[in-house]
């Protein structure tokens, strides 16, 4: 992969992690449940993690063209209290705000997959391979979320 063409895919994942940060955002203000609230508040942070990380990437490839260290990042546990759902004034717009979540992150974990594919630098394939899956971590996450709320009532979800 050339450089022109890398720097354009990361231009483009860079630009995926800030609306990801921001839709995360804007999802948590509109979730009354406190643990709701707080998983898309962690997602937002995460994503804007990314962005930071990304955006060190463009720029270090711009100005000597090497990869830089991603070392990742661990997903915070979640808050250990458990209220039901049914606190949510509308359970049906949190299932679709999780669905369009889910879509997200399935989109930023090939996106970084396919990167990974087409990198040769080693260092650039580990950060690539490693984004991938902490964007696949976030998937089952709110995967994980969306079938307990669902079926259980209640926000519920593992970080690892």
């Amino acid at each position: 992969m050339n450089t022109t063409s890398l720097l354009d895919a990361i231009r483009v994942v860079k630009e995926n992690e800030r609306v990801a940060s921001e839709s995360y955002a804007n999802a948590a203000k509109s979730i009354n449940h406190p643990r709701g609230k707080e998983l898309f508040l962690q997602l937002s942070k995460f994503e804007a993690y990314h962005f930071e990380q990304v955006t060190a990437l463009e720029k270090s490839l711009q100005e000597s063209g090497d990869f830089i260290n991603y070392e990742g990042k661990a997903f915070p546990l979640p808050p250990v209290f458990e209220i039901k759902a049914a606190e949510e004034a509308n359970r049906k717009s949190m299932m679709k705000i999780i669905s369009e979540a889910i879509e997200l992150e399935k989109q930023a974990e090939r996106a970084y997959s396919d990167l990974a594919a087409q990198v040769t630098d080693t260092q650039g394939r580990k950060m690539f391979i490693r984004l991938s899956e902490e964007e696949h971590n976030h998937y089952r996450i709110l995967n994980e979320a969306y079938w307990t709320l669902n079926d259980l009532g209640v926000w519920k979800w593992s970080p690892i």
